[in-house]
């Protein structure tokens, strides 16, 4: 070292050593090597620069815990090392703190540690400066001070009065805390709430003058309690008084003249409650008898679809509506099953709502599906009418709104007698913005309807009106709890209308997004349609939607009078270009009025009927009687446009098609237990091109992972209950494996577990996202491609 180095090191030595304060610098590094201290660093802990040297080779963490010496102090090193690393990684310059260090003689000092980060380095390893003062004495002394303020009656502050804040906290006891919880914001909220109190005592305030009021407050729990505040000033801070107040808890005495009232009503509702758990323990325990009947309703149409796909395999037609309809069965009796789990995850606040798109034209059929032969059954009208409908792609949450309007329609027409009629109106609304609308949803029945005191607990879970003529009609009394929670979610409203013996009316209105979908731009102006059905409403919204399309619409009520007018247009060479029929219409249905079309005007005019039931019902009759093509009520535009294209106009059109999936050179990590799970889920992928390779548990998915090239796998599918090693623990490992594709391959949960904790501990084990069982097709290729294309 050259002569001005030494002298530099000289000054700087005397320098560090004249603050008298202990100085050192550190290496950030896992021992926090010390690289230099002054003297007072040395004379703090009581130890010779030359033993430091020795003993612990200047590494801070063998100073912390030394085996050999019987030093065991690891859990102060860990505090410290916590907040040098929360520090870095916050990107702060430094970081204070007051901790324990030991000296040589065994004693404790209590330290306040000031460090700063430097941009200096040493080996790759950061520097940082640290300053360290013994504030054992003022901590003692802060001690000392709050075990006399605890041993007073009540609890203490000291606060500074006036000024912009009216009142300052500087300080308080223990007590206090415990009352008003850490920092003043609940403080603070107290004085709002009693300021008209502390106004009353402002002059006293300003004069410096004792003060002693009661108060109202809420602490820590959310409870009231009063407090009886006596206040004294100390000194003057500024032009500011100091006062020292003392708060006493008299919430008892305050209370006392009101507890015998109170036990009164404690007793009443404790009566009341009784009654409520024992009504409830009685409707839970009739629970599982009521719900076979909707349970056998779905299974019933998957074994009788499975049984006719079987005698029907030559016919492909015909298996895809048995399987469209094992689906949606399916469905059905999946939401059945979880509408116990759903009463659940709502009570809880865990149900989750969705905003997608959906296609009302698609969920109106859905729904019709699966509600239409009970309907059928019992003999009784269906009709589905819309009003107003502008649009038909929204964005909300199509599993929850389907879920509503079945659980309407299956409870109206429950509790229609046979012959009785159920009616479903749509109509659209403006909303609060360009944006939005509201759907206004209205189901009646012309039912048995409802007294006016059940009508006040038809919305309870397990509710059922004791009547006669509904005791065998069995069911699981959630749906309408459930229905109304479901619509107060989607941030809409319902409310019924009945009386006993005349029906009832559900109205629910639900607000909607809409979807950025374009309008539909096709017109056919040239063409001339004359529409055939009973209902006014239904006349009058067809040929408002024909003209939309440009179309001359001509409508009529009557099947003959269609007749009649047909062979008159073909008499007078202005024939029309398609007739569109309503199946079921008095005196002359449908399929009537189109023989008698066909038999007096021939085979060419296209004849399309339109009905809320099922085609597959009178398919075979109907094209016996010469109609081209069906048209499934509701008739949205969409359908009305593509009837017109197809069966009028013979153009080659697809209605509503799937989008397709090619995940051709992805590789895809499948770990599941389940063998048939497994091949399932193997095979659905392996449609889209995906490669698959499969685990059998979360040990050999891991496995699988770690002994595969990098970047080899675009995606991992894991279960979430596995033997030998689940899927949280199983997703930890592999982001922890030291391999750069580790921390960022998509890993998707595919798990039965699907409660909102569920997936928050999914994510919180490194997962991406979570699909539940049973698996939805569409929604997985839509997640898988969300990741990977």
């Amino acid at each position: 070292m050259d002569t001005d180095s030494r002298e530099r090191d000289y000054e700087y030595t005397t320098l560090m050593n004249m603050l008298r304060v202990s100085v050192s610098k550190h290496l950030l590094n896992e021992h926090f090597s010390l690289v230099w201290a002054n003297d007072f660093y040395y004379e703090l802990i009581g130890y010779t620069k030359e033993e430091y040297e020795i003993l612990y080779h200047n590494q801070c963490d063998s100073y912390y815990s030394n085996d050999e010496l019987g030093i065991h102090d690891e859990e102060d090193w860990e505090r410290l090392g916590g907040v040098v690393t929360k520090a870095l990684e916050e990107g702060r310059s430094g970081y204070s703190n007051i901790g324990r260090i030991r000296k040589k003689n065994g004693e404790y000092a209590l330290v306040q540690m000031t460090a700063t980060f430097v941009d200096d380095y040493i080996d790759g390893c950061q520097v940082s400066y640290t300053a360290m003062t013994d504030v054992t004495d003022i901590i003692q002394q802060q001690r000392e001070q709050s075990v006399t303020y605890d041993n007073l009656p009540g609890f203490v502050a000291k606060c500074r009065v006036g000024g912009e804040q009216g009142m300052e906290l500087l300080e308080a006891n223990s007590r206090f805390y415990d009352f008003f919880g850490e920092g003043d914001a609940l403080f603070r909220e107290n004085l709002k709430q009693n300021a008209d109190v502390v106004e009353l005592y402002r002059k006293k305030f300003q004069s410096r003058e004792a003060v002693h009021f009661v108060a109202r407050c809420i602490n820590r729990d959310g409870k009231e309690a009063w407090l009886q505040v006596n206040a004294a000033c100390l000194d003057s801070l500024g032009e500011e008084p100091l006062y020292l107040f003392l708060f006493i808890d008299i919430t008892n005495e305050t209370e006392l003249r009101q507890m015998q009232e109170k036990l009164e009503k404690q007793a009443q509702e404790l009566k009341t409650a009784l009654r409520l758990a024992e009504r409830a323990n009685r409707a839970k325990s009739d629970f599982l008898s009521h719900m076979s009947h909707d349970i056998r309703t779905p299974m019933n149409a998957i074994v009788g679809m499975t049984d006719i796909a079987k005698s029907h395999l030559n016919e492909p037609d015909k298996i895809l509506d048995c399987l469209n309809k094992i689906t949606l069965s399916g469905q059905h009796l999946l939401g059945l099953i979880n509408d116990v789990l759903d009463m659940s995850k709502i009570e809880n606040g865990n149900i989750s709502i969705s905003n997608m798109p959906l296609s009302l034209p698609e969920l109106l059929t859905n729904v019709v599906t699966i509600t239409q032969p009970n309907i059928k059954a019992r003999n009784q009208k269906f009709a589905v009418r819309l009003h107003d409908l502008r649009h038909e792609r929204y964005c909300s949450d199509a599993l929850r709104l389907r879920q509503i309007l079945i659980n309407l329609l299956s409870n109206a027409s429950k509790f229609t007698p046979s012959g009785g009629s159920v009616t479903m109106d749509i109509a659209e609304r403006a909303g609060e913005d360009a944006l939005s609308v509201y759907l206004d949803i209205v189901i009646t029945d012309t039912g048995i309807g409802m007294s006016q005191d059940f009508m006040e607990h038809i919305f309870e879970p397990f509710s059922r009106e004791q009547d006669s003529r509904v005791d065998k009609t069995e069911g699981s009394g959630l749906g309408m709890a459930i229905t109304k929670r479901l619509v107060e979610l989607l941030g809409g409203s319902i409310r019924v209308a009945s009386s006993a013996g005349e029906g009832s009316t559900f109205s629910v209105s639900v607000p909607m997004q809409l979807d950025n979908m374009p309008p539909m731009p096709l017109r056919f102006p040239e063409l001339k349609i004359l529409v055939v059905d009973d209902g006014e409403d239904i006349l009058e919204y067809m040929e408002q939607a024909l003209r939309e399309f440009g179309v001359i619409a001509e409508c009529t009520e009557s099947g003959a009078e269609a007749v009649s007018r047909v062979g008159e247009a073909r008499r007078k060479g202005a024939d029309y270009d398609a007739v569109i029929l309503d199946w079921k219409m008095p005196g002359m249905d449908g399929l009537q009025t189109a023989r008698q079309i066909r038999k007096e005007n021939g085979g060419d005019i296209p004849i399309l009927i339109m009905s809320a039931y099922d085609w597959s019902e009178i398919e075979e009759p109907a094209k016996e009687a010469g109609i081209t093509g069906f048209l499934q009520k509701p008739i949205f535009l969409s359908t009305l446009c593509y009837g017109i294209q197809k069966y009028v106009l013979g153009q080659d059109v697809v209605q509503d098609e799937l989008p397709t999936y090619d995940f051709t050179g992805k590789h895809i990590l499948l770990v599941e237990d389940n063998e048939l799970n497994r091949e399932i889920a193997r095979e659905l992928l392996q449609q889209t091109g995906a490669a698959v390779d499969v685990a059998g548990d979360g040990k050999a998915g891991v496995e699988a992972f770690e002994n595969s090239m990098e970047a080899f796998y675009d995606l991992i599918l894991m279960d979430i209950r596995m033997p030998v090693m689940d899927g949280l623990r199983a997703s930890r490992k592999i982001r922890r494996l030291s391999r750069k594709d580790a921390a960022g391959i998509p890993v998707i949960a595919m798990t039965a577990d699907a409660f909102a904790e569920d997936v928050a501990a999914a994510r919180q084990a490194g997962m991406n996202d979570h699909i539940a069982k049973p698996i939805d097709v569409q929604q997985l290729y839509r997640l898988i491609a969300r990741y990977i294309s």
